[in-house]
């Protein structure tokens, strides 16, 4: 896997420019975003095999980083979120901390625990879940140390 060389968001999106600036100032601009903080995950396509790498808000709780995968209340999971439950070695970048890691779904339990933990970072992810009849997942990475 080439981790050091994955995929960006599309061309001509908001996506790319904010990966783009939080890589070009190793975090320093693109982390702190619309009022939240956000991390970058790479994860692997379930299909090419490519590493694909997206910027996320992000929440912690008990030394893992917390994700949601709302994709903006659509009915569909968002891609990264079917890649990584493909392939859950991730890396993520948070700041200027690049990691390694391991993505898991929460489970219900956590799910309860950790959802008001998301909304406090972005109050929108309640008017998501109420836009789709799917459960929004969220998503607990691991932290297995720093990237090689």
């Amino acid at each position: 896997m080439d981790w050091d060389h994955p995929k960006d968001p599309k061309q001509g999106t908001w996506q790319l420019d904010h990966v783009k600036q939080y890589v070009a100032t190793n975090g320093a601009e693109g982390h702190h975003w619309n009022g939240t903080q956000t991390l970058l995950l790479t994860t692997v396509g379930r299909v090419s095999g490519n590493a694909v790498r997206t910027p996320l808000i992000y929440g912690e709780a008990d030394g893992r980083y917390l994700i949601v995968a709302s994709k903006g209340g659509d009915d569909e999971h968002p891609l990264w979120y079917k890649n990584l439950t493909a392939h859950p070695e991730v890396r993520i970048q948070v700041g200027p901390e690049v990691l390694q890691g391991t993505a898991r779904t929460a489970t219900p339990e956590e799910r309860a625990a950790y959802w008001p933990v998301m909304v406090g970072h972005w109050a929108d992810y309640d008017e998501y879940q109420r836009k789709t009849d799917r459960e929004i997942p969220i998503v607990v990475i691991e932290p297995a140390g720093a990237a090689a």
